[in-house]
């Protein structure tokens, strides 16, 4: 062995600091850029903001939900339209007006425990039922057995199901009624057990949402007045009776995680042709601070530090000019080709691919990609986040191609002016479909009817 030198040649993709940043700025949202220039002013002595206005900082995002524990109340949920009803209050006109939503009542938890310090209870059931509310669900269920909580506790408390079940009979008489139900069908026979007994229909109503609930998910209607001994508008006011009560008890208390959302563009008509415009509000006005900058003129001695501030000050000024130009030449090559959907909604909607747009405005698809997530258009038809317009084609007698937002908005106008006694079914429609020339298969309209949420033709299901 012995050792030696070599020369080698080779070429290698560096990402310089000012192209990190410029890729980092251009996936960001307009709230998460607001958040970004804000620290990058409190760092930075040579960058100010010309408008002195703060930038967006509001809260965002999305507290995932527990379908598991509710997938057996869903079915329900739709057939007696409680799907529509808003969680939590409604925010007051004052908070509107500023575009923010802020909630004013207290949590369930608070709300229970004051309950709870207002009951003369041993302490042994005053320590079990608030172990019981700090086991319940975002609305209001047991969704854990009493057997599984009591195995939770302390071996040398001897806690058994049975005493458990005591203290849970106790939450269960606290507001709102139904807390602490462990399923949908207690939740609303507690609500039951409050109404008069001369209440038209009770008892037929008690029987239903403990035995039958199912059924009435299934809409078996001629089942369920057989098996309870109504006829039609016996039924229709025992409906009315359930569809009055609360599916989901702490709805009230529901803490509000509320998303805002700043329009990056607007898509306005002007002169017959549809135009973008960015938000002049969304764009942060940014300079060099001039006495700073002046004093890295007059002492060039000791401002290294100074030098590299400046530097960094004038790339973050021209990556934010520039992601601005980028957004706005796609949304306006995406409105191009989407002035269809524009003009006549969802069923005019064409396919449309990153790798048409990344072509049309000389740019790559992963920026492409960067640049329609998380940004939004403000249209005359509604907000709208840029990856919207995007979708797959789908082949037509033709020979030319129709994207899937389009066949999903077709079969929810099918379905919406079907005969709710003899709803269509997904062959029924796929030949609808194909009466106008598209080419949809029977499992790809069962799939987009999925994606609407909109259950099968035996479930809608009328009287």
């Amino acid at each position: 062995m012995k050792q030696s030198l070599q020369l080698k040649l080779h070429q290698q993709l560096t990402l310089t600091p000012q192209l990190q940043q410029s890729i980092r700025l251009l996936q960001l949202s307009t709230m998460e850029l607001g958040q970004e220039i804000s620290q990058m002013l409190q760092d930075n002595p040579l960058l100010e903001r010309l408008d002195g206005e703060d930038s967006f900082d509001g809260p965002s995002g999305d507290a995932p939900a527990d379908e598991t524990a509710r997938q057996e109340r869903d079915d329900v949920y739709e057939e007696m339209a409680w799907g529509d009803r808003a969680v939590g209050p409604a925010p007051d006109d004052e908070d509107d007006e500023h575009g923010f939503q802020q909630a004013e009542t207290i949590g369930l938890r608070q709300h229970l425990a004051e309950q709870l310090g207002l009951t003369p209870l041993t302490t042994r059931d005053r320590q079990l039922i608030a172990f019981l509310i700090e086991a319940l669900d975002d609305d209001g269920y047991l969704t854990a057995s009493l057997e599984e909580l009591a195995e939770l506790l302390p071996e040398e408390l001897e806690i058994d199901p049975l005493e458990l079940n005591t203290a849970l009979r106790l939450l269960q008489s606290f507001e709102p009624i139904g807390i602490g139900a462990r399923n949908l069908g207690e939740c609303l026979w507690l609500q039951l057990n409050t109404f008069p007994e001369n209440t038209p229909d009770l008892q037929a109503a008690k029987v239903l949402v403990r035995e039958h609930l199912t059924l009435l998910a299934d809409r078996e209607y001629g089942k369920l007045k057989k098996l309870l001994s109504l006829d039609d508008l016996e039924f229709m006011h025992l409906r009315q009776l359930i569809t009055s009560l609360e599916p989901r008890p702490a709805s009230a208390y529901a803490a509000v995680d509320t998303r805002y959302v700043v329009p990056d563009v607007f898509v306005r008509k002007v002169k017959g042709l549809w135009m973008v415009s960015l938000n002049a509000n969304a764009m942060p006005k940014l300079r060099i601070n001039e006495m700073y900058a002046g004093i890295l003129r007059n002492n060039r001695e000791g401002g290294a530090s100074l030098s590299t501030q400046l530097q960094e000050a004038r790339w973050l000024i021209k990556n934010v000019q520039q992601r601005f130009e980028t957004i706005l030449k796609v949304s306006q090559a995406i409105v191009d080709r989407q002035r269809m959907f524009f003009e006549h909604g969802e069923v005019a909607m064409r396919p449309l691919t990153l790798k048409e747009i990344a072509e049309t405005v000389e740019l790559h698809e992963s920026t492409i990609s960067r640049v329609t997530t998380q940004k939004f258009m403000m249209t005359p038809r509604g907000l709208y986040e840029f990856k919207y317009f995007f979708g797959s084609a789908l082949a037509t007698d033709e020979g030319g191609a129709a994207s899937s937002t389009a066949m999903r908005a077709l079969i929810k106008q099918f379905i919406d002016a079907e005969n709710r006694a003899r709803p269509l079914s997904d062959n029924a429609i796929s030949e609808l479909l194909g009466k106008q020339g598209f080419v949809v298969a029977r499992r790809t309209v069962a799939k987009y009817r999925e994606l609407l949420s909109i259950s099968p033709a035996n479930q809608r299901k009328s009287m």
